[in-house]
């Protein structure tokens, strides 16, 4: 595709990029205590999103606990304003002197945690809860508690601690020295009790289901699991505290009446520490000793996708299963095996907060039709071009090669070497989700050319800035093509592997997925050549062009390895 005519926004997956990298991003969940009363929720999220900038992700409400989970995000300013607009109205509407609830609660907003996401430290987090604290504590005259990251003490980070004693026993806590607010008056307030306000890591509520509806054996899974543990008595009598089976977990047993169950309600404060589906195991071994059964669970709020990723990587892994699958087969692996549709729908484009964050415009291409992107590349539009075809052409190829490693590990009578080839499936699902990224990528670019080639040209300045948007727009425009090149070369490793030791059956699938792999190459090859050609650093440009010599070279060679190979086998 020739510069004059040819180059759209990021790829699936990481669509929401272009979102975060414009601004800080910061997320917000505030614990509201109301979950029965849908009216009253809905004028707290309305009061919330009234604020410009600000995007609303989740709304969780649970009768049982009588409480609801609002998640959002914004930059600093916005996140502020909007948490401050929902503890407002919750202030209005929440009497807690006729609060009843499952769930631990001192407060109508109970916590107020500050998260980072994207562009955003924790140290802007903190600021973000000084900020909100001091407004709450002036404005509102509710006693404001700060935690977690933000604490203004070490005795005041644990937010168990703070909220120890619950809205119950707030009047004789408050006026102790080593309790006085952060914020706010130090006495009661009767209708909205006090808030915590803190700032912290990336936190998951799961909650696991049992088949009993005794709070009592709920919490001793709860207490087996959680890195707190229980006080048990040593040999000399004195109690000591026996830690849990999953460091950074918090956790305890409660009743559901709506569901008739009980359940172990843990947060996951470091998903990177104890993933989500190492909690969820923990609990079934757990419940299983002690005479009972895990039935599902329960996500509360957000989960990163990884953490879905990953679940259902381990447990396709442990059934001896390949786990190199699509990301949509991984996700449903994982709600399946933890039962998270239990209760209710599970719906991973309203859980998975990467997806709740994306920009689902940002990828039209791939998101098309078999049809619906043939005629578009048959239209009178210069784009989609043959950089875009070269990285699908690239993304079926790979494709061919991931499907004969799955084969081949499903295969009868290969039971002792189906993880070889979940690895190579594994490589094979990620190149091909490389690769489909730069499909729109590649649009996205000779886009990027045409608007400079647009720009004004009046005057010396305009003629300046036009000149750089042009020879910036024009590298981008080298360097995607480039890109595919060089993943299309990378998928030649996985097809040379199966056409050597995948299901024999298939041979020919690997041969087909190398002509296509060969095709990306030369095809990625031609794009880089004709913009390099119109590239004012010429340098540059020759250094590219040099490697890219290289790599089509070693394509072709591997490509004819790769034919001889399967010509050899199908004779």
């Amino acid at each position: 595709m020739h510069i004059s005519l040819s180059f759209h926004l990021p790829p699936f997956l990481y669509s929401f990029a272009k979102f975060l990298v414009m601004k800080k991003i910061i997320e917000c969940v505030p614990n509201f205590s109301e979950g029965r009363d849908m009216h009253i929720i809905k004028q707290i999220t309305d009061a919330i999103e009234s604020v410009e900038g600000v995007r609303l992700l989740n709304v969780d409400p649970g009768k049982g606990t009588n409480r609801t989970v609002v998640t959002f995000v914004g930059d600093e300013k916005e996140v502020v304003e909007a948490a401050f607009k929902g503890i407002y109205k919750a202030a209005e509407l929440i009497d807690m002197a006729k609060h009843k609830g499952e769930h631990p609660r001192f407060g109508a907003t109970d916590v107020c945690p500050f998260i980072p996401i994207a562009n955003a430290t924790m140290e802007d987090c903190i600021k973000c809860a000084q900020k909100l604290g001091e407004r709450v504590g002036k404005e509102l005259k509710i006693p404001v508690y700060l935690y977690e990251y933000a604490a203004s003490a070490e005795h005041r980070k644990n937010l168990a601690s703070v909220r120890h004693g619950e809205y119950e026993g707030i009047e004789q806590k408050i006026v102790l020295p080593d309790w006085k607010p952060d914020f706010g008056p130090s006495k009661w307030n009767e209708k909205s009790g006090n808030i915590a306000i803190g700032a912290r890591d990336f936190l998951v509520a799961y909650n696991v289901n049992l088949n009993t509806t005794s709070v009592r054996r709920a919490n001793s899974v709860a207490f087996d699991v959680r890195e707190a543990g229980r006080k048990v008595k040593n040999e000399k009598g004195e109690e000591v505290l026996q830690p849990g089976a999953c460091k950074a977990v918090k956790g305890i047993g409660w009743y559901l009446p709506e569901y008739g169950i009980a359940q172990v309600s843990m947060n996951l404060t470091n998903i990177n520490t104890t993933p989500v589906h190492i909690a969820f195991d923990e609990c079934v071994k757990s419940a299983y000793n002690r005479g009972m059964r895990v039935t599902g669970s329960e996500l509360v709020g957000l989960i990163p996708l990884k953490a879905m990723l990953d679940a259902g990587k381990y447990f396709l892994l442990k059934q001896n299963r390949s786990a190199g699958v699509s990301e949509g087969e991984l996700i449903k692996i994982a709600a399946k095996s933890m039962g998270l549709d239990e209760l209710t729908q599970f719906e991973p484009e309203k859980r998975i907060i990467e997806y709740m964050l994306a920009d689902n415009n940002s990828s039209p291409l791939v998101n098309m039709s078999l049809i619906e992107f043939a005629n578009e590349t048959a239209s009178e539009s210069p784009a989609p071009g043959g950089g875009s075809i070269a990285a699908y052409i690239g993304a079926l190829g790979v494709s061919l090669g991931t499907m004969v490693a799955n084969l081949s590990s499903h295969k009868k009578g290969w039971d002792d070497r189906w993880k070889e080839f979940s690895d190579w499936a594994e490589k094979g699902q990620h190149l091909k989700d490389e690769l489909l990224k730069l499909v729109d990528e590649d649009t996205r670019a000779f886009n990027k050319i045409m608007e400079a080639f647009s720009l004004p040209k009046s005057n010396d300045s305009e003629k300046i800035a036009r000149k750089k948007a042009i020879a910036e727009a024009t590298k981008y425009a080298i360097e995607i093509p480039f890109k595919v090149m060089q993943l299309s070369f990378q998928t030649l490793e996985v097809i040379k592997a199966m056409a050597e030791i995948g299901n024999p059956n298939s041979v020919s699938d690997a041969g087909v997925g190398a002509l296509c792999a060969r095709s990306a190459v030369y095809g990625a090859y031609l794009n880089v050549k004709i913009n390099a050609s119109g590239y004012e650093d010429k340098a540059y440009a020759d250094n590219v062009l040099r490697q890219a010599d290289e790599i089509l070279r070693n394509t072709k060679n591997f490509e004819t390895e790769i034919l001889k190979l399967v010509e050899s086998k199908i004779k």
